[in-house]
């Protein structure tokens, strides 16, 4: 098996244009060491030679396994066994990059491969970041902040290594990247030097030269990361399966596919905005980074990693570039290709006398030279002044106007949105003063909530825990209402010929309503905000026929669903009981109530056949609905729109399917345990005295319950409660929600990150938030 393993290291280094030497150098493994394992001499090689090579060599997940496989004497397609979800934090193999992966997994990396680079290519487009070309970032090494070269280039000891030239344009960075053997590289810069946009050219760099079966590099907004509570790797795996629902699908093994991509060394961490992490958890976070054996690539602002490194040694193995300002010459290569031209057939643009008094350092220039050395101010002035005409940039050098750097980038963010939105589309949907006001309030959440996810289904303001608690059950309450004053009652009037007695009607909605509504809310409060805050989207569908293999331990999970329903459906049966005999109460026409003795007989025989009603069929269901729901698709859309989209869907088909069987198992239950029980009791104990009473109990239990999961343990119900209902009442957003979020994607005001919006720069964000308080 060492000649195997031989033939493929030869072809390897030969495919990567290396020498034995060059290899040597790389890996930090003797150049003797490499000639032998080509030549098949001596013993087989170990695991951390292997892993080395493998490294340096840069080869895919499934090539590196080969080799693995070689050098332990097994075939290539004898896979190793995969870490399941419940020991993913210690897995069984030393190094996640030492697992054969199966054949589906290669696939899923292959299906994000295509998934990522589509929707980075969109991102680019919305960014108009080759409209006409990219601007010219640049970076320098930031000696002083990286590791010893020895680590970055992999040396063996006692070997010095040669510093790297890093140096390059946004176009090389793919290139510049592939050159460092750690493959860990950090991109430092000052706010909006162009940071997000040189991740997005390395990952779509990457991703063109990437083999089938290769490295997907992902971006992370890692800003949302919390280390002191959060381990890496699990909040890799989360993000992945939050942004690609398709990977929560199980894998071989028992682990998902977003797991088994992460410690399989298939993903390539490309993670964006380091300074982001909340204050005071950068150093805990280096030091989870420095964790990571695999290749990392990482952003962040000057300031803030230097801080970082300051009293712990720097980030292991990585070589750290800093991003450097662009100069005038950059300005006039850029802007006026950006312009109209002021006359027919010349060249001269509305940018000429601003870029002749930057050139000669007039003093009224100062200003604006200080501040359009970034991309982003000079993307906000291309904006502002470039695509609109009624404005002349060369108001920018008026200092009565604009006394500081700082007066003249909040009068460009300032202008961003009006030029945006008075741009594109003639036809107007919102006021512009009413788009200000919705952006400065999403701004302001996203500040008080220390994030800059816009998760959909974590709108609706900052509120208290009672308060989420209040309105969820208020809605429950006010559902449950409803469904008895317009479904119930009427039903039961022209079914009956009982007399539509409007009191008691409503008395019947309100007091059924605080019934249903109470218990759940409880739930509410104990299940979802004291344990996780909020319900993250679902990543099942829901299909009647569905043959792959089941997942380990389904039987397991449906049977404690079962008893949760059986138990459930037993409390729902005594709640309504005490509402039944308090309208008994209010309306004596119904059923006589002749002595104490005759309403604890009546109360004992409803709890008893409301819940051999209630608890099988609750049980039941919930069983069912477990049996039916399988992983999403991997095709499954990315985008925050999509996922709500699909999330709905979801939600609908469980409704759908929830309301009536839960409506027909109570109907028939009712009626056949009170007729059972009639036949053990006599007559003068029975309940349900027909069935048309059994079908509107049945009717009436399916609705209420139906309503009642949607609004307490669904996220897109929690979605209409606090977004697209208590938001626009209080007029803090449209009631177009959805289509207003996509509107400002459109018109670049917001990114996309994965499934969540984010404001097009930090900086924007703020600018927003500080507007929108400066009015409350």
């Amino acid at each position: 098996m060492a000649g195997r393993f031989g033939v493929l290291l030869r072809d390897a280094r030969r495919r990567a244009g290396l020498t034995q030497e060059g290899l040597a150098a790389r890996a930090g493994v003797g150049v003797r060491t490499i000639r032998r394992l080509e030549t098949g001499g001596g013993t087989d090689p170990r695991v951390g030679t292997v892993t080395l090579l493998a490294d340096a060599l840069g080869i895919t997940p499934q090539e590196r396994g080969e080799l693995l496989a070689a050098a332990d004497g097994r075939q290539p397609d004898e896979p190793a066994e995969v870490p399941s979800e419940d020991t993913a934090e210690t897995p069984v193999v030393p190094t996640p990059s030492l697992v054969i992966v199966p054949k589906e997994v290669s696939e899923a990396a292959d299906h994000l491969a295509t998934i990522v680079a589509t929707r980075l290519r969109r991102e680019e487009e919305l960014r108009r970041v080759h409209d006409p070309f990219p601007l010219p970032v640049r970076w320098r090494i930031a000696a002083g902040l990286a590791d010893h070269w020895d680590n970055i280039c992999r040396v063996p000891h006692g070997m010095t290594a040669t510093p790297l030239d890093l140096s390059g344009e946004i176009g090389d960075i793919a290139a510049v990247y592939r050159g460092i053997p750690s493959r860990k590289l950090v991109v430092l810069g000052r706010a909006g030097a162009g940071k997000t946009v040189l991740t997005l050219r390395f990952a779509l760099d990457a991703l063109a030269v990437r083999n089938r079966g290769g490295v997907v590099p992902v971006i992370f907004t890692i800003g949302s990361w919390d280390p002191s509570t959060t381990p890496l790797r699990t909040w890799l795996v989360e993000t992945l399966q939050r942004d690609h629902p398709g990977l929560s699908a199980e894998a071989p093994g028992g682990s998902t596919l977003a797991a088994v991509l992460v410690d399989t060394g298939y993903i390539l961490p490309v993670l964006d905005g380091f300074d982001e992490i909340a204050e005071g958890l950068h150093r805990p976070a280096l030091e989870a980074l420095n964790s990571l054996s695999g290749p990392l690539f990482l952003t962040s602002r000057f300031d803030e990693y230097k801080r970082a490194v300051t009293n712990v040694h720097t980030l292991t193995s990585a070589a750290v570039v800093e991003l450097t300002d662009l100069g005038v010459d950059d300005l006039a290569g850029y802007l006026p290709r950006t312009a109209r031209r002021l006359n027919p057939g010349g060249t001269a643009t509305a940018w000429d006398p601003v870029l002749a008094a930057l050139r000669d350092t007039e003093a009224s220039a100062a200003n604006l030279a200080t501040v359009l050395k970034t991309p982003l101010m000079i993307g906000l002035a291309r904006t502002v002044y470039s695509d609109s005409r009624d404005r002349d940039p060369v108001n920018l050098l008026d200092t009565d106007r604009f006394p500081t750097a700082q007066a003249l980038e909040e009068h460009l963010l300032d202008s961003f949105v009006p030029t945006v939105w008075e741009a594109g589309d003639v036809r107007q949907r919102w006021d512009l003063e009413q788009v200000r006001h919705w952006l400065g309030f999403l701004a302001d959440d996203l500040d008080r909530r220390n994030t800059g996810d816009l998760e959909w289904w974590r709108m609706g303001g900052s509120l208290t825990r009672w308060s989420r608690v209040l309105l969820v059950t208020a809605s429950t309450w006010l559902t449950t209402a409803f469904v008895i004053w317009f479904v119930l009652s009427p039903l039961n009037s022209l079914t009956s010929g009982l007399p539509f007695r409007l009191p008691i009607v409503l008395v019947d909605g309100l007091a059924s309503g605080a019934v249903i509504a109470v218990p759940f809310g409880l739930l509410y409060s104990f299940l979802v905000v004291r344990k996780a805050g909020s319900l993250e989207p679902t990543r099942v569908r829901v299909r009647l026929f569905d043959r792959r293999t089941r997942r380990p331990r389904l039987r397991r999970r449906i049977a404690v669903r079962f008893a949760a329903g059986v138990a459930g459906g037993v409390l729902a049966a005594v709640a309504v009981t005490l509402v039944g005999v308090f309208v008994r109460a209010l309306s004596p026409d119904l059923v006589v109530i002749d002595d104490l003795g005759h309403l604890l007989r009546l109360i004992l025989v409803d709890v008893t056949v409301f819940g051999l009603a209630f608890g099988p069929a609750c049980g039941g269901l919930l069983a069912l609905l477990t049996l039916l729901q399988v992983p999403a698709n991997l095709t499954t859309a990315t985008s925050p729109a999509d996922l709500l989209a699909a999330n709905r869907s979801t939600v609908l088909r469980i409704v759908g399917l929830f309301a009536p069987v839960l409506a027909i198992a109570i109907g028939l239950g009712s009626f056949g345990a009170a007729a059972a029980l009639e036949s053990l009791t006599g007559p003068s104990f029975h309940l349900v005295r027909s069935f048309r009473v059994s079908a509107l109990l049945g009717l009436t239990a399916g609705l209420v319950t139906a309503f009642a999961y949607v609004i307490n343990f669904t996220a897109w119900g929690h979605w209409l409660v606090f977004a697209r209902l208590r938001l626009p009442l209080s007029r803090k957003l449209p009631w177009a929600v959805t289509a207003f979020l996509d509107d400002a994607y459109r018109r670049g005001v917001l990114r996309q990150s994965g499934a969540v919006y984010q404001f097009r720069h930090a900086r924007l964000q703020q600018h927003l938030a500080k507007a929108y308080r400066s009015q409350l």
